[in-house]
């Protein structure tokens, strides 16, 4: 057997070994994906009503609708309410829909020359009595009254007039969006004022109206707490509600108070603010005491727990405070960068002594899946009026567990990262299609390096360099993207209960965590980013040289035209890797260069929304943008005038089928990236346009690499005879394909010595076109 026949032999079966292995890594990265997705129980399928949408099994409603499916109404239709205004003015009041326990305000202003001008003279709630909401009677504003004049009676005032102070404060908070720092100040004073009345409880008017006002306060502005002025306000009111905690149960929506007596042999006492699913949406209003427990409880619905343990038995009484969010607790240390809500659960114990307490807090949010990444156990401390973790413990499981040793009254600060979940579908085309696409590039590599002599083509290197660099990050891609130090810390399959830990308690700073050093990942992070951009130079410069070889082919190519290309493809992407990594990584702030969930550029600001700062646009999205305009007017300008038009100039013995002339254009599209394009619509902010484009956009450019392999080698003849040659079996008849074959006639009009100068061999040249099948031109 000749050696020439064993060289085939040994190029076959190399094709295969690298075929294999490669098909081995997908095959390997689908299994660990798929034994990762079984741990987790699946949900079913659900069917939703009124724009309600499926998540985990379950139907999460607008605030408009509840229920399993959204089919149960959660709002009060509009309304009209008669009512006297005085002894001689009677007036119709009309309201808008009011969702169920929420306040709506009437379209009714008071009189623009009253201190309250144009401000809603009237407020009324819905409310909900089994499955249908009622509306309650509408509470009426006095008009020539406003925040500041009520604060200045409040601390004078008797109890018959307490609660017209508490009803005119409530239907003036009753805009939050709109409420100033000045406005917060004088409504917490006021509602301080109240609370200190003696036998206030027993007034339930005037409670409830109290907290449906620290209610609405907690919905404020944020801006609008951050001044020093409302410290000592907001952190008076707060210890009054604890006092106020002893002897009233009244819930709101974003404030909670629940108390009950001791009785002589209680140890522990549990208070739990559970998720109440009865008519299928979460809140976190059904709330309970427990005693004697052994500990707290693993219940996922359970939002806040909070036990005492007792040491003496002497009698008294327990109370708690839930507030859903930090507000009202301002700290110089602490600062709150994103969106997310902070509950705060408070408990007070009155003329007993307690050997610890423990705490837990279960986040859930229906927008988004989040993960825990960090926290500190902390209490307010009362003398400092902040945050302090003094004598407390963390737990060290995803579940946010704490425990203190002196104090009944504590908050967790969360820090959360968004979980990125994407359709199931999506993952496995990504493999299966890198999978293929990297088999094809090697397949593509070996052939045009082991068929170079045979094809005398000065194509090879530029198509060569492009299959290697994708091919690389393919590789990386497949094998590293997935941050393993992320998956690992957001897992949630750690048991409930496990040892606190003692050591690491350190109080945040800020709800923005970078995440444990992880070198790994950011070496991943900046591979990808190399060589996904070396990719997409070598479309540019294989765009370029198509324009050379294709528009100008009476000329040569340039002096050191390879040396040149090589250097600019391999080297540009280098100037921009590093110049994007030197100005956005820093130590301990990784994630300023990359994200955490995917070894990749970083494309999300702190309030997870597209950020025009982050080094994903201006170092990936802008400089790929300007490349693929340059490609796309190359690829018209080439398809238009050579696979299209009809030259003049030059004509062939043969002419270009419709169906060849789809597949040159087709061809010069795939090489050159034009459809990496279809990345650039998924930017669009719609659910159902953007699903499309990423399905498109996965299937188109995950199969890249099997795309160029189907075109620029399983179509040559070259590689179909080299095919029949090793293995017999797969011997096909040799049909004449003018992608490769081509015989040019110069026009008439050219002079014989200028083309004989000028021209290129043609056995040369036909292949160096062999990118598609079109005519030429000048």
């Amino acid at each position: 057997m000749s050696s020439l026949h064993w060289d085939r032999i040994l190029v076959g079966i190399t094709c295969c070994v690298l075929t294999v292995t490669l098909w081995a890594l997908c095959i390997w990265q689908l299994v660990l994906k798929f034994e990762t997705d079984t741990v987790e129980p699946g949900a079913p399928p659900c069917f939703c009503l009124n724009s309600g949408v499926c998540q985990d099994g379950a139907c999460v409603c607008p605030e408009q609708w509840v229920g399993s499916l959204c089919e149960i109404v959660n709002f009060c239709e509009a309304s009209t309410y008669r009512v006297n205004i005085s002894e001689s003015i009677i007036k119709t009041l009309t309201f808008e829909r009011i969702i169920v326990g929420k306040y709506g305000n009437s379209k009714e202003k008071c009189d623009p020359d009253t201190v309250n001008g144009n401000t809603s003279i009237a407020i009324r709630m819905c409310f909900r009595e089994g499955r249908i909401p009622t509306l309650e009677p509408p509470k009426i504003l006095n008009c020539n009254e406003n925040l500041d004049s009520l604060a200045s009676q409040v601390e004078t005032v008797d109890s018959s007039n307490v609660s017209t102070i508490a009803n005119n404060t409530q239907i003036l908070t009753s805009m939050p969006n709109q409420l100033t720092t000045e406005n917060i100040s004088a409504a917490a004073t006021i509602a301080m004022q109240i609370l200190k009345k003696p036998n206030i409880s027993e007034d339930s008017q005037a409670s409830v109206a109290v907290m449906a006002t620290v209610s609405q306060l907690l919905d404020a502005n944020e801006t609008e707490f951050n001044h020093n002025t409302l410290v000592n306000v907001t952190t008076s009111l707060t210890k009054t509600m604890e006092e106020f905690s002893f002897t009233s149960n009244i819930s709101q929506p974003n404030v909670a108070i629940q108390s009950a007596p001791l009785k002589l042999n209680s140890s522990t006492i549990l208070f739990l603010a559970q998720r109440d699913t009865a008519l299928g949406y979460y809140q976190s209003t059904k709330l309970e005491i427990k005693e004697n427990v052994s500990g707290l409880i693993g219940d996922l619905n359970t939002a806040v727990q909070l036990m005492f343990n007792i040491m003496n038995t002497t009698t008294g009484r327990v109370g708690f405070v839930l507030y859903q969010n930090d507000r009202l607790f301002q700290s110089r240390i602490y600062r709150s960068r994103n969106s997310f809500s902070k509950q705060i659960v408070s408990g007070n114990i009155d003329k007993r002594n307690l050997s610890g307490v423990e705490i837990a807090f279960n986040p859930k949010y229906n927008t988004s899946e989040l993960q825990l990444r960090d926290h500190a156990c902390v209490f307010w401390d009362y003398t400092v009026n902040d945050w302090s973790t003094a004598g407390c413990a963390k737990g060290r499981d995803w579940f946010l567990k704490c425990r203190c040793n002196h104090s009944t009254n504590f908050a967790v600060l969360m820090a959360f990262q968004i979980k990125y979940k994407y359709a199931k579908p999506l993952e496995y085309i990504s493999y299966i299609g890198v999978g293929l696409s990297m088999a094809g590039l090697v397949i593509t590599i070996l052939f045009q390096i082991f068929t170079r002599k045979t094809r005398r083509s000065s194509v090879t290197w530029m198509l060569v360099s492009l299959c290697l660099s994708m091919l690389i990050f393919n590789i990386i891609f497949i094998s590293g993207i997935e941050n393993q130090n992320a998956r690992n810390h957001g897992s949630n399959t750690t048991s409930y209960y496990q040892q606190y830990d003692t050591t690491s308690n350190t109080l945040l700073t800020s709800d923005m965590v970078d995440p444990p050093a992880d070198p790994w990942c950011t070496a991943v992070a900046v591979l990808l980013h190399y060589f996904l951009l070396a990719t997409f130079m070598w479309t540019a410069l294989n765009s370029a040289q198509l324009y050379l070889l294709l528009l100008r082919a009476m000329k040569p190519l340039p002096r050191h035209f390879l040396v040149t290309m090589s250097i600019t493809g391999w080297g540009i992407p280098i100037v921009v890797v590093a110049v994007t990594f030197g100005a956005t990584y820093r130590e301990g702030k990784a994630l300023n260069y990359r994200q955490e969930e995917f070894c990749w550029l970083a494309a999300l600001d702190e309030n997870q929304n597209f950020s025009m700062q982050k080094p994903m646009v201006w170092s990936f999205l802008l400089p790929v943008a300007l490349i693929l305009l340059f490609n796309i007017v190359v690829f018209i300008k080439i398809t238009v005038s050579a696979i299209w038009k009809k030259n003049k100039n030059l004509t062939r013995n043969k002419k270009d089928s419709f169906m060849k002339k789809i597949i040159g254009t087709i061809s010069i599209a795939v090489v050159l990236g034009i459809t990496w394009t279809t990345g650039y619509l998924m930017l669009i902010n719609h659910e159902g346009t953007n699903l499309v484009f990423s399905y498109l956009f996965c299937i188109l450019n995950a199969t890249q690499g099997l795309q160029i392999c189907i075109l620029y080698t399983f179509r040559s003849l070259i590689f179909k005879k080299k095919v029949s040659e090793v293995f017999p079996i797969f011997s096909v008849p040799e049909i004449p394909l003018y992608l490769h074959s081509k015989t040019y006639h110069v026009s008439k009009s050219q002079l014989a010595k200028h083309s004989q100068e000028t021209f290129r061999p043609t056995q040369s040249f036909s292949d160096n076109i062999s990118l598609a099948t079109f005519p030429n031109s000048s």
